[in-house]
């Protein structure tokens, strides 16, 4: 599942928090985060009759939160609820003028370009574990393209990200998106690890994860990876703007965009590791689309407004070798 996320500007936002005023509309929410349910699951796993699960159901359809859809079930047809959105922000700022534009570029977590692990540390496609366990040449092991998770005790992983604007824009915002917890031998829900993002060499910020998640299947984990090894890890986005940096819109340095350097044409580096000398060295996973819960590798974006001409190729390849005309 990819990561579905509602903005939501100052007053436009009424009805939804009139929605998330209810418990129960919220105990929804939470229950369908975790998967698909029909309104007699709801109604069993809240203790509440079907009539009033069906009321709020029909609250949170009608305002977006949740989609309905009508699947064969043991007696016949039944309607299932999901949700539509991972996670909601809300923004008291004025809304973006119309010119702004987003430009994002999603990299395979296989596709480093430096890397220096510490066991445990280890690669793994949808097929099967690549190379060794906790061997670090086996992240230089040309099959490495194909990784969907990585692990590691210590150390960083770098990537390169190819910025295509040209001239004549103004980059106002950069986000990184990645689904990301610690790592522990197997797993342990109690395992923080004081995780650091940098970009251009400039560090923008820490977030400090709680655990090596487990004990349920990740959504997306291919069948033959075992139920005792890490499942799953959290949305988390770092980003950069004129005023500073943040990890899902909390403050956690004073970097801003203007400190990144990027440049039209130039390529971004991004480096994800933990400190040698962080207060909480418990190493990091990595999930790519085919591992964990969100149909995603690692996202780059840039929010940009256009000053004028801009220069730019024609076409564009991805990382996933498309063109983009």
């Amino acid at each position: 599942m990819r990561a579905h996320i509602l903005e939501v500007h100052g007053s436009e936002g009424v009805e939804l928090f009139k929605a998330l005023a209810s418990e129960t509309r919220v105990r929804i929410l939470e229950l369908l985060a975790q998967s698909e349910m029909n309104i007699n699951e709801l109604a069993q796993a809240l203790n509440t009759s079907q009539p009033t699960i069906t009321k709020h159901a029909q609250l949170l359809e009608q305002i977006g939160l949740i989609k309905t859809e009508y699947k064969p079930g043991v007696q016949g047809m039944q309607k299932r609820c999901r949700l539509a959105y991972d996670r909601f922000i809300i923004s008291f700022e004025p809304t973006n003028p119309p010119e702004d534009r987003v430009e994002e570029v999603e990299m395979p977590v296989g596709l480093y370009t430096l890397v220096n692990p510490t066991p445990t540390c280890g690669l793994a496609n949808a097929d099967r574990i690549i190379g060794f366990l906790d061997d670090p040449q086996s992240f230089f092991d040309p099959e490495r393209a194909t990784a969907q998770l990585l692990w590691m005790a210590e150390g960083f992983v770098e990537y390169v990200f190819p910025c295509t604007l040209g001239a004549g824009v103004e980059i106002r915002r950069l986000e990184l998106l990645m689904e990301v917890c610690s790592e522990a031998p197997n797993y342990d829900n109690d395992y923080p690890s004081d995780i650091t993002v940098w970009i251009n060499g400039v560090e923008v910020g820490t977030w400090t994860s709680p655990g090596d998640f487990g004990g349920r299947r990740g959504r997306l984990n291919p069948p033959w990876w075992n139920d005792y090894m890490t499942q799953y890890g959290m949305l988390k986005i770092w980003s950069v703007d004129t005023e500073g940096s943040y990890v899902d819109g909390t403050p956690v340095s004073e970097t801003t965009i203007a400190d990144l350097m990027l440049a039209p044409h130039h390529p971004i580096i991004v480096r994800i590791g933990v400190k040698p000398d962080a207060e909480h060295i418990g190493g990091f996973n990595l999930f790519g689309r085919g591992f964990g819960n969100y149909e995603q590798d690692l996202v780059l974006r840039l929010h940009y407004v256009t000053r004028g001409r801009v220069s730019r190729p024609e076409a564009v390849v991805t990382q996933e070798g498309g063109e983009n005309r």
